[in-house]
């Protein structure tokens, strides 16, 4: 068991430190294509209501008022591979961790199977605006 232990930390002393190229998004994210969709959809306005509904509840504060209510926007930054698979989403941090893993679901659902393929794994960028009346 002590063999299998200091072989693992052996293991670990010998990977490298720093993250695999391509793990994290290039900044800034502006800078990023938008996310190819093959097909465009609009957003249902019930889609919004899960962000209302965290505002409300005081669980997140990123909303700005708008001449009809109230928006929020969310960046979202997208490894796609070659296959037009998605292999990572991070969404900007806005200080909203439902809101977040909430949109990454989203963007998640969108994209499946409706991503045109780049040449090779590429960084996009997709941006989400939820709004609501109070």
């Amino acid at each position: 068991m002590i063999a299998l232990a200091a072989l693992f930390l052996a293991f670990q002393a010998a990977a490298p430190a720093q993250a695999p190229a391509g793990d994290t998004p290039p900044m800034p994210w502006s800078k990023l294509p938008d996310l190819p969709l093959i097909r465009h959809s609009a957003m249902a306005p019930e889609i919004s209501r899960f962000v209302h509904d965290e505002v409300a509840a005081g669980r997140c504060n990123a909303a700005q008022p708008a001449a009809e209510g109230f928006r929020l926007h969310l960046d979202l930054a997208l490894l796609v591979d070659h296959t037009g698979e998605i292999k990572r989403i991070i969404p900007h941090a806005i200080g909203c961790p439902t809101v977040e893993q909430y949109s990454a679901g989203i963007v998640s659902r969108m994209a499946r199977a409706n991503v045109a393929p780049p040449e090779s794994e590429t960084w996009y960028r997709a941006g989400l605006d939820f709004s609501w009346k109070e």
